[in-house]
């Protein structure tokens, strides 16, 4: 079989692809580039492939020692290893395992891979370094794959691994692009006038005017129909109705009124969901006291006495 004759270069393409691939993900990431789509394929192949290239590259310089597929196929796995290990080094440091961490982590190990990889290179004779030409190695690969010295069995196996990676990738892809439909539920909670999770009117007068902030958060996945009442000992006070979308929140001040008297009554908030009344889909309660108006009795007692003067 004939060779491809390829000629070394210095500049090594491969390493400084990688290096501006390393660049351009922290630029795209962590600026307000990141709105652009290109911020997506960038760091699909910081993640899937290049750190594990520059790291196959800076450990195996030689043309010789390793064929095209092994170094592609060694290039996603190791990328899919090196990347949980830098993030399980950062959780033990300050900056912890966030984006701007993982990311400047990933490009400079990138780089300083790439960098590493050139200096082996360079320190080989140039008919041993290892070099990459894309139509070159397109053709080398094919020629790899269909070399007559081959046994049917090495290439029936090649082939799988071609296709392995390619349907590995594509599945990654898919996983990450299409977003997985996590539990359906709603949120409903109740707030003092404060807008905090304390200091509820439990203790009030009767006649008198109470406020707390009622909050309902649609996770269902789809357009959803509330209907929420407030009831006390089972007597409804008021009802409000809401439409949702997904991810969208209703919060309200909700203002009412508590005539009756008496300690310890449950005041329930009840979440009824898509018109099924049967049983509340969400509820919540305060255990009220309701105490007779002093200042009502007050206003009786003095009228009363007037009338008893006046007589």
């Amino acid at each position: 079989m004939k060779e491809i004759a390829i000629k070394p270069e210095k500049t090594q393409p491969d390493l400084l692809a990688a290096t501006v691939l390393a660049l351009a993900t922290l630029i795209f990431t962590l600026t307000p580039l990141s709105s652009l789509p290109a911020r997506i394929p960038l760091g699909l192949a910081m993640v899937l492939f290049v750190p594990g290239y520059t790291l196959i590259a800076a450990l195996f310089p030689r043309k010789t020692d390793l064929e095209g597929i092994e170094r592609v196929a060694l290039s996603f796995g190791l990328s899919i290893a090196v990347v949980p290990l830098i993030s399980l080094g950062l959780n033990y440091t300050p900056w912890g395992i966030r984006l701007t961490p993982v990311v400047v982590s990933l490009a400079f190990f990138t780089m300083a891979m790439a960098g590493v990889a050139y200096l082996r290179r360079d320190s080989l004779p140039e008919e041993e370094r290892f070099t990459t030409h894309l139509l070159a190695s397109m053709k080398s690969l094919k020629a790899d794959i269909l070399a007559d010295e081959k046994s049917r069995l090495d290439k029936a196996l090649t082939v799988i691994l071609i296709i392995t990676i390619l349907l590995s990738i594509a599945a990654l892809v898919y996983v990450i692009v299409t977003p997985k439909q996590g539990e359906k539920f709603t949120e409903f909670y109740i707030l003092g006038p404060g807008g905090k999770a304390y200091d509820y009117p439990t203790r009030v007068y009767e006649g008198n005017k109470s406020k707390v902030i009622v909050g309902v958060v649609n996770h269902e996945y789809v357009l959803t129909n509330y209907s929420m009442r407030l009831s006390l000992d089972n007597t409804t006070i008021q009802s409000r109705n809401m439409t949702l979308q997904h991810n969208e929140t209703w919060e309200r001040p909700v203002t009412y009124i508590l005539n009756k008297t008496g300690d310890l009554q449950k005041l329930e908030f009840l979440l009824y969901k898509e018109g099924n009344y049967t049983g509340p889909y969400r509820d919540l309660h305060l255990w009220v006291n309701v105490s007779e108006n002093r200042s009502n009795s007050n206003e009786g007692a003095i009228y009363k006495s007037r009338i008893i003067g006046k007589d």
